[in-house]
């Protein structure tokens, strides 16, 4: 059986009405799998449409977590449903840089409208996609969930780039006194 997403919104938003929901937390059993897919460009869909208000979006992306097993779950303290997600849930976009060198902080937003700061709680890691150059530079935002730099953000940030302290070939930016990865030099 699966629920509509909006029975789960006003569940959660009785258990979150300050702040990010402590999912850590909360650890129900599986419910099920519920018609829900995060498409690679960030649209939430529920069985085959987009979901009808972006607040329900918003708030389902406070409730979702990756867990060992790979897969992606909206949790509340009663359930637990996974659903399916194509790339990452979340994208981010709108680098802002204060500082220079070392001292360099780095911010994105998410498309969810969440600012997060490059460092240790947020790590920006560089990957590629399977059988491809494609770069897949990604944000770790909460509970495993990543959040991928859209092609506009990521060469904003190249802009940034530097060389790596300890190792020469390679380039990447600082942000909050980590050197993050973006790739070899020329």
């Amino acid at each position: 059986m699966s629920r509509k997403p909006e029975a789960i919104a006003k569940d959660v938003q009785e258990t979150a009405a300050t702040g990010r929901p402590p999912i850590d937390k909360w650890h129900p059993e599986l419910s099920g799998d519920i018609d829900i897919r995060i498409t690679r460009d960030g649209v939430w869909m529920y069985q085959g449409k987009p979901l009808g208000r972006e607040s329900i979006a918003r708030l389902f992306s406070t409730i979702l977590r990756r867990e060992e097993d790979g897969e992606h779950y909206l949790v509340t303290p009663v359930e637990k449903w996974r659903i399916k997600v194509e790339d990452t849930p979340l994208l981010a976009h709108s680098p802002q840089v204060t500082g220079q060198g070392r001292e360099q902080v780095v911010s994105v937003t998410t498309n969810m409208g969440e600012t997060l700061e490059l460092g240790p709680d947020h790590p920006l890691t560089l990957d590629y996609y399977p059988d491809s150059d494609e770069p897949r530079p990604v944000v770790g935002v909460f509970h495993g969930v990543e959040a991928r730099l859209v092609t506009n953000a990521w060469y904003e940030l190249a802009k940034y780039a530097t060389e790596n302290p300890q190792n020469p070939d390679q380039v990447g930016i600082w942000s909050n006194g980590e050197f993050f990865n973006l790739g070899q030099g020329a």
